[in-house]
């Protein structure tokens, strides 16, 4: 079987940005089994997260990385983003997170 291991942690902690920021985050990772590994799907637990993975088979000790992009646009406070990597591993998925808070955008003066 393939072996999908991260070479960081499987959450990354992005602090605290000003709403509408975008955080991006490359989550390295490298095939420890010894047949190619294919990533089947990956979604998020919300449409302001887009993942980026590779379509091609990641060898035996190959590494490869998922890009994972957050838009902050309307979202304030704490924030915990879930990605989940579907794969031809056991288990068959491996779940990923984005955490921080986000400030709320200074209120336009709204005073005529």
């Amino acid at each position: 079987m393939p072996v999908f291991t991260l070479s960081d942690s499987s959450t990354y902690e992005f602090g605290t940005i000003q709403e509408g920021a975008v955080v991006e985050h490359d989550f390295k990772f490298r095939n420890d089994g010894e047949y190619p590994l294919i990533l089947n799907n990956i979604t998020s637990s919300c449409g302001c997260t887009t993942p980026e993975w590779p379509k091609d088979p990641i060898g035996p000790k190959q590494t490869a990385s998922i890009k994972v992009r957050f838009d902050s646009k309307n979202k304030t406070g704490p924030q915990v983003k879930t990605i989940t990597v579907y794969a031809n591993t056991e288990p068959a998925y491996t779940e990923l997170r984005l955490k921080g808070i986000v400030n709320a955008a200074p209120k336009p003066d709204t005073l005529n």
